[in-house]
């Protein structure tokens, strides 16, 4: 008797963690998949790969400038202020208007930033759901 409980027992044990294994996710919300985006994107700019942030960037942002314009803006921007020291994520807001942008579905993001020469900063990075069905990046300033 006691065996069969056991063996019940196992077998109730090893179902649901079978269960738990192939259960679907919850769907991510708009904020998640395009905080992982942006945060990509910011890894390639935090290591001086501005070429290829432009790359990776959403269509309307390659449409807004060149990709020689982009580096040169960046290197102008982001070499004085130095090293990143620390992010972290202020705030991010779903939306699907954005003042002068066209109708699209965003998350503006910002993120207290430090870096070695501008210990208190403001990043914005907006990534937009782009015609691939991808987070892609259309949008960033430093304050």
């Amino acid at each position: 008797m006691k065996v069969a409980l056991l063996c019940m027992v196992i077998a109730f044990v090893l179902g649901f963690g079978v269960y738990q294994a192939t259960a679907p996710a919850a769907p991510q919300k708009p904020e998640e998949l395009a905080q992982k985006s942006a945060e990509a994107w910011l890894a390639l700019t935090d290591s001086g790969k501005y070429a290829e942030s432009w790359d990776e960037a959403a269509a309307a942002f390659k449409s807004a400038l060149t990709k020689d314009q982009w580096v040169d803006a960046l290197k102008k921007v982001r070499t004085p202020l130095g090293a990143l020291q620390s992010r972290k994520l202020k705030s991010a807001t779903f939306t699907k208007n954005l003042p002068g942008a066209p109708a699209g579905e965003y998350v503006i993001i910002q993120y207290e930033t430090s870096f070695e020469n501008k210990t208190a900063s403001v990043e914005t990075i907006t990534p937009m759901l782009d015609k691939d069905a991808k987070w892609r990046v259309s949008g960033y300033y430093i304050k």
